[in-house]
């Protein structure tokens, strides 16, 4: 029988239905391989108990609570990473909001009020490097401790290695700010991409003579700016145009600097190449390929309209010579 999945937004959500499962804490920031490495363990162990697997995130991310401003910038948004981690077979996420309450709870009183009371875990799988609670006080000898006396098991899982360094959301960070997308995907097992709906802009792209679909990011920062060669596609599956699911276009990821003043948010913003409609509302998957600059403050917009001509002809030539 197929199973349920669920989005549970706080520990006051839990109902008794709830008790009994398989757990794994983290942040699981991209769901890369090493991610879905402990997931399918979870997943295994769970089945083997005949219970639901869940995994337990926070929002926001430990890091951006204690400083946003110091905080690394995320590789997906809450939507797609629970997306993901449905995707990768999870039956269950519970999402615990990230407060003064829950950063002040020692390393025991979250395994009593989250793992034991709030979820009546039978068993926990965790990263090989798991810290948790106040100040980073719990490991797992002590979850092998509080389990032993609160009939729970607790394993860890291997450190999944590829090109001979660890799979971490940090390296796969780097390599997007280097701009080495073939490694970036070698480590999230699929391109990178950044998930969003179009919404309306200032129509600055228009007078500049590249129309483009702006993309909100709902993040404070983000792991890439500057400029870039990108495929998109809906996230639904259906074509942007008939007969056409993926067009090709250059993408900006930025603050725009000519034309916004301090404390602007991250945007996105694609022209999609051979493209005239209206994209309002519709989500899509913006794919990069290759990085052409960084994001730059011109002197005026004339100046700015020639070097996005000159992006569009470099990104064009780029995808005549890789097609695919």
């Amino acid at each position: 029988m197929a199973r349920q999945r669920e989005l549970i937004r706080g520990l006051h959500n839990l109902r008794p239905r709830h008790w009994g499962s398989v757990a794994t804490i983290g942040s699981f920031d991209g769901v890369h391989l090493g991610h879905r490495a402990m997931i399918a363990q979870l997943n295994q162990r769970a089945q083997e108990r005949g219970l639901p697997s869940v995994a337990i995130i926070f929002e926001p991310q430990p890091h951006e609570f204690l400083s946003v401003e110091k905080a690394p910038a995320r590789l997906m948004r809450f939507k797609e990473k629970v997306l993901a981690l449905f995707d990768a077979g999870v039956d269950r996420v519970l999402c615990l909001q990230f407060n003064d309450f829950l950063r002040s709870l020692s390393a025991e009183a979250f395994v009593r009020c989250v793992l034991l009371q709030g979820l009546g875990i039978r068993h926990l799988v965790v990263g090989d490097d798991f810290r948790f609670g106040c100040d980073r006080s719990g490991d797992y000898r002590l979850l092998q401790s509080m389990g032993a006396q609160s009939s729970f098991t607790v394993e860890d899982t291997a450190t999944l290695e590829i090109r001979g360094e660890r799979v971490s959301s940090t390296r796969i960070r780097e390599a997007l700010q280097r701009g080495d997308f073939e490694l970036a995907q070698a480590l999230l097992g699929q391109p990178y991409r950044i998930t969003g709906r179009v919404v309306p802009g200032r129509s600055l792209g228009r007078q500049l003579g590249a129309p483009t679909a702006n993309v909100r990011l709902h993040r404070y920062r983000s792991p890439l700016v500057g400029v870039y060669v990108v495929r998109t596609h809906a996230t639904d599956g259906t074509d942007l145009v008939t007969g056409r699911s993926e067009i090709a276009g250059v993408a900006n990821v930025g603050f725009r600097p000519t034309v916004e003043g301090a404390g602007a948010r991250p945007l996105l913003e694609v022209n999609l190449f051979d493209f005239s409609g209206d994209l309002y509302g519709r989500e899509l998957a913006v794919v990069f390929c290759h990085k052409l600059r960084d994001e730059e403050k011109f002197a005026s917009l004339d100046i700015l309209r020639t070097r996005i001509a000159g992006d569009i002809e470099a990104a064009k030539a780029w995808l005549a010579r890789n097609p695919h």
